[in-house]
């Protein structure tokens, strides 16, 4: 039950949340949004948002309840939409199922749309109660608000590093820092993301596909998106391959030969020129705005030290998720998870808020959001 409202059964509300959960990976970028119809005290209706473009959490769940609904209450996870987009309405369909009460977990943060849907309710004689569990809401949908406030991506950067901080020996050698769990894990959160970034040391050196590969389910590989400032990607590098499965873009600056743009573009890559951060390379501020206007919603950020450290220092990273591998490197030339320039002072330091830790097999595993 819930304080506030001793009416309110919260545990419905975590049903919805995790019926939600259901859609991660399939929906970008709209929310994710679950839905539980109650009527005295018993579950008649369940639904979650499936797919983009297709039907609301509440239109499954009505469904499901048919004639039940009359009367009854629904929890659902995100406010109720009042607008004509890919689908009707879902207030509409709560007013003509005969609904007496909407519980609310938060309210749909798009600036355009907040709170209609809550209006449009009472004022057909509803009764709507809102905020229940909103935390856990917001932080199931944490991609969905920064994009559809700022129409800028969710960015979260990836590393993993042994317990002195190294990526790599002096050698370069890297596979693998962290363990099987842990890489297992770095997969899945690839298929809740729209984009997956990284430099072009790292595709030169590994040659990697950046794909999604999930156990026992059919993966979705994000979008590619890789920095080479004077397009030096080798055409036979292996994720040019994967063009006809997912879409591959590489952003440069003006300092690229014209034949190689060309063929790159022949083979169905996009190419992104971005103007120069004050050097030679891509200016990353520029990149992210570009990046959202294609709809892409969120970024995971698997780079080296030096990608790390420019996203931080343009400011474009939200998060972070930090795999520390019982491992001990050593190594002064050894690569770390962070280099550039760096800061100068302690006082200067880029900090980390909200740390959450768990162990995934044998490793750490530190997540955070950054504070500029």
């Amino acid at each position: 039950m819930n304080n506030r409202y001793p009416q309110v059964n919260e545990s419905y509300m975590n049903i919805a949340l995790d019926l939600a959960k259901k859609g991660e990976g399939a929906v970008n970028p709209n929310p994710l949004v679950g839905a539980v119809v109650v009527k005295d005290n018993e579950i008649v209706g369940r639904g979650y948002h499936k797919f983009y473009g297709g039907p609301h959490a509440e239109v499954y769940a009505l469904r499901e309840a048919g004639e039940k609904a009359a009367g009854a209450d629904i929890y659902v996870s995100l406010e109720p939409c009042s607008h004509y987009g890919k689908t009707p309405p879902c207030v509409e369909a709560i007013k003509k199922a005969g609904i007496k009460r909407v519980i609310v977990a938060m309210k749909d943060p798009n600036p355009l749309v907040a709170g209609r849907g809550i209006n449009f309710l009472k004022e057909n004689g509803i009764e709507v109660i809102t905020g229940i569990l909103e935390d856990e809401a917001k932080a199931l949908n944490e991609i969905f608000i920064k994009y559809i406030t700022s129409k800028m991506p969710f960015v979260i950067l990836k590393t993993a590093m042994t317990i002195d901080g190294k990526i790599a020996t002096f050698t370069g050698d890297s596979k693998w820092i962290s363990g099987e769990e842990s890489r297992e894990y770095v997969h899945r959160i690839r298929n809740k993301v729209m984009g997956i970034m990284a430099g072009i040391g790292t595709i030169i050196k590994d040659d990697p596909l950046l794909t999604t590969r999930v156990k026992e389910e059919e993966g979705k590989s994000p979008k590619a998106i890789i920095i080479d400032s004077k397009l030096r990607i080798p055409l036979e590098a292996k994720i040019l391959g994967t063009v006809k499965e997912r879409e591959v873009i590489i952003a440069c600056t003006d300092e690229f030969d014209n034949d190689k743009k060309n063929a790159l573009e022949q083979k169905g890559v996009r190419i992104i020129v971005t103007p120069k951060d004050g050097g030679s390379k891509v200016d990353l501020k520029y990149l992210v705005e570009e990046i959202g206007k294609l709809g892409i919603d969120s970024i995971l950020l698997e780079g080296g030290g030096t990608l790390n450290f420019s996203a931080l220092n343009y400011g474009i990273v939200n998060k972070i998720i930090c795999f520390i591998a019982p491992k001990i490197l050593g190594g002064q030339d050894a690569k770390t998870s962070v280099e550039g320039k760096g800061v100068e002072k302690i006082q200067d330091a880029i900090k980390v808020n909200n740390i959450e830790y768990k162990t995934i097999g044998k490793d750490l595993l530190l997540e955070g959001y950054i504070e500029y």
